[in-house]
């Protein structure tokens, strides 16, 4: 197949139309149930952390259901958050700091997380990818978030020529407009989940295959 010139804007709205029956990535789904503050936000971010998107939903409804602002959850012992949170892994770790954040919180911010990057940042359990994801979908600023959804798929569109997800946030905002930036974590993830696979993409059927390098693809159905 003759492959057209790259058009981020086609290709990303062709992307859009594919993942539209796949459950959007955890937390734009969260956010978009109205768990959209920085403080849910970041939490839910710490409960993702090696959990899966399928157990990460519940998990965070459970934890918020009980508190949803910093005071109420620095209310609640690390005790009682952990037994809240049992199916995100490192469940005791991650109690102590979603407690620690609530009660930083409460005491030096005036009971909200603020879209501070630095303060962010300052967070046990905080880090680029948790701050990033926070400034983008709580706070509305263009932030790009890449994960091994994001790296892989750029790359093998042959966006970008990076070795690892960490380099490939630079080399994407030197890349890609800053008005798809938020939307390439938003929809890459359920396309590289669902059509641009790890092993055995689906190439034959993927609507952007004519812009597509497949960098790297060997195999793929």
């Amino acid at each position: 197949m003759t492959k057209r010139r790259f058009d981020i804007d086609r290709v990303m709205a062709l992307v859009r139309r594919a993942v539209r029956p796949y459950p959007p990535a955890a937390l734009f789904a969260l956010a978009e149930e109205g768990y959209a503050s920085a403080f849910e936000q970041v939490v839910a971010c710490i409960l993702s952390i090696r959990t899966r998107d399928e157990v990460l939903g519940p998990v965070a409804r459970r934890l918020f259901g009980r508190a949803r602002t910093p005071e109420a959850m620095a209310r609640l012992t690390p005790s009682e958050i952990e037994g809240l949170i049992e199916g995100s892994r490192f469940r005791e770790r991650k109690a102590g700091q979603i407690h620690e954040i609530a009660r930083r919180a409460v005491m030096e911010y005036g009971g909200e997380v603020p879209c501070d990057e630095e303060v962010l940042r300052s967070f046990a359990g905080v880090g680029p990818k948790c701050a990033n994801l926070v400034l983008a979908i709580a706070c509305g600023e263009e932030r790009i978030e890449v994960d091994v959804h994001v790296w892989r798929v750029t790359n093998r569109w042959g966006v970008i020529s990076t070795r690892t997800p960490e380099q490939a946030v630079a080399a994407l905002e030197g890349a890609i407009p800053r008005k798809h930036w938020v939307d390439l974590n938003r929809y890459l993830v359920p396309f590289g989940k669902h059509i641009c696979t790890g092993r055995l993409p689906y190439c034959s059927t993927c609507p952007v295959l004519e812009y597509c390098r497949q960098v790297g693809v060997t195999e793929h159905r």
